[in-house]
């Protein structure tokens, strides 16, 4: 893959080639052909994936990717590619930013395929011994090296630090180590080599899978205990189902040749050959051993492969069977009290089936000694027909007396069960007292297990050819329609659970009428109707009808319980707190301009939010003509439906309140200044405008406006939903019930009152203690003016002394300008201008008086000078 150079000449300065427009359109040309060449082979090799399954395939993948790209890259570095660059960059040209994008991805692309190159170049030589290793000693020191280096590309990797691409490179050695086991236990080999020799490769095999686990997980605790942030956290049934799988197979394998060899081959000694009068039988019979592999030689699928695992687990059993009388009479022995059942099964045939079935298997083991009557009548022979005969006679009283127990309780226990009413209940939750319904009566289908059980025990116990009971078989000719009631009864209560479980105790209240009238249909399966019964369908139909019909009012209330649960939280989230915006930019407002804003904005929300409660009433109106076919607002049906959503309202309104003085209580917390209040001096204090008591007031009368917006929801008449209308009391005094007594009283609202209000004394206390500064001025405005310049002209004090107090109450002038002029203290800020006018106005004023009692004393001199002067001029 070569770039094409281009054709027009490159010599000559870069500022003075970008300024050619013929050279930079050709430059630009060969640019977009240069891009669209390496992002070509960008994608190809990206594109790429490894060509086989094992690990060497990926280290061939990134060689050629780095090999590719590497050259590639050399090729963008030459001087000319560099120049034609620097022209398009000083050009200004817009490919260039396209290309230097595509050139930054081949960059980082072979960076990458570099990087994996190096550090997989290292596992090279161990997975080359994996892949074509001869021994298994080679493959099993080859295993912890191997992992062992895989661990440091782990660490040092920039690419294969991270799980996408270690975990398919380890499943690629998880595939390279079972292809290598695989070529080691070799089944079209296996069992026609020496014993011996297939049980020592079948030993090795399973040593390097083991090996492969052992090891992985000890570099696992390496990885952890090195303190690296990175654990091997993978998924290892990726690593490990397969080679789990072979090691298991392994040993199967094992176990055939062990029993072959150390169990079935002893029995036929040599000398039994020349003992016996029939020596060719007893041959057939060692072929009968050595036939026991056959079905191994003869395997039309790989034992070895997982998707295999069904097949091969079959193959094994049947060899089992063949092999061990002995084994027999120990399962029989150990299971007996509780035999394992295959699925489906029932407990007393299934245990029946179980017995029979062991006994199959010891007698077709005990026909194949018969056939050769020397082999029986030798001491072994003896040994295993004396367990034949005992396992069986055992097999058969267990048989017998299962069978008997299972009879006699079943003709006693079915008729009983068969007068079990069709439902049981099972909770109930009935406030007994008042009559009302608190939550529901729970009702389960009555049909006995073990009604269900004699019906299944009597299907197996006819397919066991033994004779049942009539009534188990009646009602084993009846399972379809049992099952079919007990489904319709399961489905139409599970419809009837789903429904009440909707309901809350206001609606089960509501709904007492329409919920007894279902109960009443109901306990009629519980009290009345049996599993002997003809009507029972017609009861199913009857109490669908009426779940139905429950259940289509109950979604009419829910719609409107919705309606209205939108409503309150629209009431709970209304903003009665909304702060105005600085005025000008950053200009903030005054204390008493803040809060009147509040004041008219919660008077517009309040509006909003009293339309929505009005419109509850009616929503319940609808629910009454629902369940009582009324539309008074005051039904006595609906008492405690009205007085469950007033409380509900009343909790929504405490909320509003609680939730709003949260909110405003957080925005005087934050620091950011909301309001502006003055620095003044009030003779002979520095205080607050408005003061701090002001904007107490303030907002003391702010929150209680907040909380006095409940006096706006009037509460219902007692048992309605009705508004109380005003209540006039004497002349002119009249009372309305809203709900401002309880949420003023709620410990809640008094607590975020008086938090607030503490937080607010902080803020001014805070500011107050940054005011005691300025204190250091009082002497401005403290001093007599007059009586300390009347003593300081007594003292007839030189020019000098003028002169320092002006430079000191100059110096106090100049200080003032240099003070911040505002102080932010979290919601307030503080403008201290007025404040400093008017300390420089004290000092100019000091200054004056100090510039007119110098003006006067030094006219007095003056004149008395003149005097002397004159005095000296008359007297010459």
């Amino acid at each position: 893959i070569e770039l094409e150079m281009p054709t027009v000449n490159l010599d000559g300065e870069v500022p003075v080639l970008a300024s050619d427009p013929s050279v930079v359109q050709s430059l630009e040309s060969c640019a977009m052909t240069w891009q669209k060449l390496i992002s070509t082979v960008l994608k190809e090799q990206l594109k790429k994936v490894p060509q086989g399954d094992g690990a060497l395939a990926e280290i061939d993948l990134w060689r050629e990717k780095n090999a590719t790209l590497s050259d590639l890259a050399e090729q963008t570095k030459l001087p000319e590619v560099q120049k034609v660059l620097e022209i398009l960059q000083e050009a200004e040209s817009e490919c260039v930013v396209d290309l230097q994008i595509i050139l930054s991805d081949l960059k980082k692309y072979h960076l990458e395929a570099l990087d994996n190159d190096k550090f997989l170049s290292a596992l090279e030589r161990h997975l080359k011994n994996l892949a074509y290793g001869t021994g298994a000693d080679v493959v099993l020191n080859t295993i912890p090296s191997l992992l062992n280096a895989l661990r440091m590309v782990w660490v040092m990797s920039r690419h294969y630090n991270k799980d996408e691409r270690m975990v398919p490179l380890l499943e690629r050695i998880a595939w390279e180590i079972s292809a290598t086991v695989s070529r080691f236990v070799d089944l079209h080999t296996l069992f026609e080599k020496d014993r011996a020799a297939a049980r020592k490769k079948i030993t090795e095999g399973k040593s390097i899978l083991e090996q492969w686990k052992k090891c992985y997980f000890a570099t696992c605790a390496q990885v952890e205990e090195s303190g690296s942030e990175r654990f091997w956290k993978f998924d290892v049934k990726r690593f490990f189902e397969k080679t789990d799988y072979m090691a298991a197979v392994c040993q199967d394998l094992w176990d055939i040749f062990q029993v072959v060899t150390e169990e079935l081959y002893n029995i036929f000694i040599p000398e039994l050959t020349t003992v016996t009068e029939n020596p060719e039988r007893v041959e057939a019979l060692l072929r009968g051993v050595n036939a026991l592999t056959t079905p191994m030689k003869e395997l039309k699928f790989d034992p070895l492969s997982i998707k295999n695992a069904r097949n091969w687990k079959s193959v094994m059993r049947q060899f089992r069977e063949e092999v061990s009388v002995e084994n027999v009479k120990q399962i029989f022995v150990q299971n007996l009290k509780d035999p394992p059942l295959y699925k489906n099964h029932p407990p007393v045939a299934g245990a029946i089936f179980w017995s029979r079935s062991l006994f199959y298997r010891i007698k077709h083991t005990i026909i194949r000694f018969q056939e050769v009557e020397e082999l029986l009548a030798s001491e072994h022979g003896q040994k295993v027909k004396q367990i034949y005969l005992q396992v069986a006679k055992k097999m058969k009283e267990y048989e017998d007396q299962k069978y008997k127990e299972w009879k006699e309780r079943t003709e006693h226990t079915v008729p009983h069960l068969l007068k079990d009413n069709l439902l049981t209940v099972i909770t109930s939750s009935v406030t007994e007292e008042s009559g009302t319904t608190k939550k529901s009566l729970c009702f389960g289908v009555n049909f006995s297990p073990v009604l269900q059980e004699i019906i299944i025990e009597t299907k197996y116990m006819e397919q066991l050819g033994l004779p049942v009971p009539e009534i188990a078989r009646y009602v084993a000719l009846q399972e379809d329609k049992y099952l079919r009631y007990t489904g319709r009864l399961k489905s139409m209560l599970d419809c009837y659970h789903k429904l009440m479980e909707t309901l809350n105790e206001a609606e089960t209240k509501l709904l007492d009428d329409y919920i007894q009238e279902l109960w009443r249909i109901l306990k009629s399966g519980h009290k009345r109707l049996t599993w002997n019964s003809l009507g029972i369908g017609e009861f199913i139909f009857q109490c669908t009808q009426a779940i139905g019909k429950l259940e289509s009012l109950v979604h009419q209330i829910h719609t409107i319980s919705e309606d209205i649960n939108s409503k309150l939280l629209f009431i709970e989230s209304a903003n009665l707190f909304k702060l105005p915006l600085p005025k000008n930019g950053d200009e903030l407002p005054e204390a008493k301009e803040f809060f009147d804003y509040i004041k008219c904005e919660r008077a517009k929300d309040v509006a909003h939010i009293v339309r929505k409660y009005s419109a509850i009433p009616p929503l319940l109106m609808e629910v009454e003509g629902q369940v009582a076919n009324t539309n008074t607002g005051k039904s006595p049906k609906l008492t405690s439906y009205y007085a469950y959503w007033e409380n509900r309202i009343y909790q929504a309104l405490t909320q509003l309140i609680v939730k709003n003085l949260q909110a405003f209580n957080a925005a005087i917390l934050t620091n950011v200044p909301l309001i502006q209040i003055k620095a003044v001096f009030s003779v002979p204090e520095i205080i607050f405008e408005p003061s701090a008591d002001e904007i107490d007031k303030m907002t003391a009368q702010s929150i209680q406006d907040c909380v006095e917006v409940t006096k706006h929801f009037i509460r219902w008449m007692h048992g309605t939903c009705i508004e109380c209308p005003p209540q006039h009391v004497g002349k002119d005094e009249v009372i309305t019930f809203s709900f401002y007594s309880d949420v003023s009283r709620s410990p809640l609202v008094i607590e975020q009152a008086a938090l607030i209000t503490e937080n607010i004394h902080k803020v001014l206390d805070s500011l107050s203690k940054y005011l005691n500064q300025w204190n250091r001025y009082e002497p401005l405005w403290k001093s007599d003016q007059g009586t300390v310049l009347e003593r300081l002209a007594a003292e007839k004090p030189a020019c000098v002394t003028f002169d320092e107090h002006l430079q000191f109450y100059l110096m106090v002038a100049q200080e003032v300008t240099q003070q911040p002029l505002t102080k932010d203290e979290q919601f307030i800020r503080l403008q201290l201008a007025p404040l400093a006018f008017t300390v420089q106005e004290y000092a100019r004023g000091w200054m004056i008086s100090l510039g007119k009692l110098l003006n006067e004393s030094a006219r007095e001199e003056l004149v008395k000078l003149r005097d002397v002067i004159q005095v000296s001029v008359f007297s010459l």
